[in-house]
């Protein structure tokens, strides 16, 4: 982390969506829970934002890559998104002094990519995607047992995946890598793709790549 201009060491690469792959790779074998999980922001109809903690399930390659979770579409992320498919999250792991900052778009994963997902799930996740009307009113525990019971009894031992619930990708206009440095000297590279908007007043300067230009930041 060095060096004074260019990249290197753990921010060398030409593709984005590997490197953010390989910190993701290096993060399962330190992080002590859920390394893959990131703050995922939307905003409502009148722009007020809202975070929560998600699990990222893929980082898709590819110079069309992007980044994939699952929801129930009528909770309020799932709403939000579909008013206003824009959205950004941030991945941060304590073990390895890092995090990952992605904006972009967002859209619907394809029917079939979500059937196989659902399948893969625990039997217990599956009827939980069933029973849960995400983000309403609950009146108790035992009401949401009662109606994964339901579940079980109406869906059957291998229920598909409910209409109401699915994935969705992001597809980054910019991704951030950014690194602890001594004294709050931080290393940050910024990754803005051709032709999206960088959400900052200074120019677009930087190392083109592959449709991308890389920029070192202030921390």
């Amino acid at each position: 982390m060095g060096d004074t201009g260019g990249r290197g060491g753990i921010f060398a690469g030409s593709d984005p969506f590997a490197l953010a792959q390989a910190w993701l790779d290096e993060a399962a074998g330190t992080e002590p829970n859920d390394p893959n999980a990131i703050a995922l922001a939307t905003a409502d109809a009148d722009g007020m934002p809202n975070v929560r903690m998600v699990l990222l399930k893929e980082i898709e390659p590819g110079p069309d890559g992007a980044f994939v979770f699952y929801t129930n579409f009528e909770g309020t992320k799932g709403q939000e998104l579909a008013a206003n498919p824009q959205a950004a999250f941030v991945m941060h792991w304590k073990s390895l002094r890092r995090q990952v900052r992605v904006r972009g778009r967002v859209e619907r994963v394809e029917d079939a990519k979500a059937d196989a997902y659902y399948r893969s799930r625990g039997l217990d996740s599956r009827l939980g995607a069933w029973a849960s009307r995400q983000s309403r009113p609950l009146a108790s525990r035992a009401a949401l047992m009662g109606a994964v019971a339901k579940a079980a009894a109406t869906q059957g031992p291998n229920p598909g995946r409910p209409p109401f619930w699915g994935g969705f990708r992001i597809r980054p206009t910019e991704i951030e890598f950014w690194a602890d440095g001594a004294a709050r000297l931080h290393d940050r590279f910024r990754w803005v793709r051709e032709g999206g908007a960088s959400g900052e007043n200074d120019a677009i300067t930087g190392e083109r790549i592959s449709g991308w230009t890389v920029a070192r930041l202030f921390p």
